[in-house]
């Protein structure tokens, strides 16, 4: 859970014309690697509008939903049937690391946020992929495909939904 949550983290914010977009929708798939060589692979779609809001809708290997708004995340897992809040205190700015982000080659990005690198790589002025190492050595690949810039998103679609059936988890 903790390698979806950092995603999710990292995501409040991204990009459109790699570095000037307002909102920004895809598919992705997320495969995270730890130093023993082992893989878990997740599949989903994004939703991602500024100033702070996100919606990472997990499908594969399990539905979860991850809602940020501004500093708060709310995980709704439909399987366990349970929903964690939890305040957000160190929020990752994605466009400030893009503002910072130093152009290594034609479609790559070198950005640095607190102690952690990132490798942005983009195509066609598309966002492609976004690769790191979070703080337990996992290597994170995020690959984006199906993506929609600057589409109107309502800010309706950043409020989570929480069946009154379901425990809350407050931390």
């Amino acid at each position: 859970m903790k390698y979806i949550f950092f995603s999710a983290i990292l995501f409040t914010l991204s990009f459109g014309d790699i570095f000037s977009m307002n909102s920004y929708e895809a598919d992705f798939r997320q495969v995270v690697t730890n130093d023993k060589g082992n893989i878990l692979e997740y599949s989903g779609h994004i939703k991602i509008m500024k100033p702070q809001y996100a919606l990472w809708e997990y499908l594969q290997p399990s539905t979860k939903l991850i809602y940020i708004n501004k500093n708060m995340a709310t995980i709704i897992e439909p399987d366990l049937e349970q929903v964690i809040v939890k305040k957000l205190h160190n929020s990752i700015d994605f466009f400030k690391i893009l503002k910072n982000a130093k152009k290594i080659d034609k479609n790559t990005y070198i950005a640095e946020f607190g102690s952690v690198h990132y490798t942005i790589n983009i195509m066609d002025s598309d966002l492609k992929s976004i690769e790191y190492k979070d703080q337990l050595d996992n290597t994170i690949l995020i690959d984006f495909s199906e993506q929609t810039v600057n589409k109107k998103i309502s800010l309706e679609e950043f409020t989570p939904c929480i069946p009154t059936e379901y425990d809350l988890i407050r931390g």
